[in-house]
């Protein structure tokens, strides 16, 4: 048995107390625990305190600790849950205090995945066009479960989806003349399929802005990729295999065959 013999405020934090035990041996530092907890257990000088009660104090402030971590961590920005649960683990507090103070989070409407899931949507949906692919990935990278994410991207209408695209579109129109059209409308797919969009979508959007190369920008194109092709492979080849060569070539970099005809007959 130990007798609390001195309780005394914390200089740095005025809502931690440092509680002093005498066991018969002299007073010694035993613990600090939170302002709560000394109301809740009515701790006081003089007062008995056995092995029991204090392994129990010692539990409810580890438990206290963790649940001021993740209110702190929540203060920079809304998390999800698993995000909650990764950090406390890496702070090394024990898998019981996590749960609890998770549990409390929730109960105190301070953590809640669909919320969670809705407001990261809207946050990069607006600032770093993003798709609904791309924001599931990030999600569930997140820890969110797949059917809170499918729910919260029921806002992400494929209307606005389009309308975003169009607008990103438009910007991308300035564009040198050294690419087939074909070739140009691919690499801006692949751009925004990368950045979460379906393809589907993407047809939909490319339908409403014009893309196409004028016919003399296009021929300008091949030129110069015939150009480059035929300092590769004059070397190389000859005759028949030489002009099959730059057309393959030509044909892959997405010109006409039309146009890759027009061009050899020009030669």
């Amino acid at each position: 048995m130990a007798i609390i013999s001195k309780i005394q405020i914390q200089v740095k934090n005025k809502q931690r107390y440092n509680v002093f035990l005498d066991t018969g041996k002299g007073e010694e530092y035993a613990l600090s625990v939170d302002e709560d907890l000394i109301i809740k257990h009515g701790l006081r000088k003089g007062m008995d305190l056995d092995e029991d009660a204090l392994i129990e104090l010692i539990d409810e402030d580890e438990k206290k600790k963790a649940y001021y971590l993740a209110i702190n961590y929540l203060s920079y920005r809304m998390r999800s849950i698993e995000e909650i649960r990764t950090y406390l683990q890496k702070k090394e507090k024990e898998e019981h205090h996590i749960e609890e103070v998770i549990l409390k989070l929730i109960k105190d409407h301070l953590l809640n995945d669909l919320e969670f899931a809705n407001s990261y949507i809207r946050s990069k949906q607006a600032t770093l066009m993003k798709g609904p692919i791309k924001l599931k990935q990030e999600l569930l990278q997140k820890g969110v479960e797949e059917t809170i994410i499918e729910q919260a991207l029921e806002q992400y209408l494929i209307e606005d989806q389009v309308d975003i695209i169009v607008k990103w579109l438009e910007k991308q129109k300035k564009r040198s003349v050294k690419t087939s059209n074909r070739a140009f409308l691919e690499k801006l797919s692949n751009q925004l399929q990368l950045k979460g969009f379906a393809r589907e979508t993407i047809v939909e959007a490319l339908k409403e802005v014009d893309l196409s190369n004028e016919e003399d920008e296009e021929w300008k194109a091949i030129c110069f990729q015939g150009e480059k092709v035929k300092r590769k492979y004059q070397e190389k080849y000859k005759g028949w295999e030489y002009k099959q060569r730059i057309k393959q070539f030509l044909y892959r970099k997405g010109f006409s065959v039309e146009l890759i005809e027009r061009y050899i007959d020009d030669e």
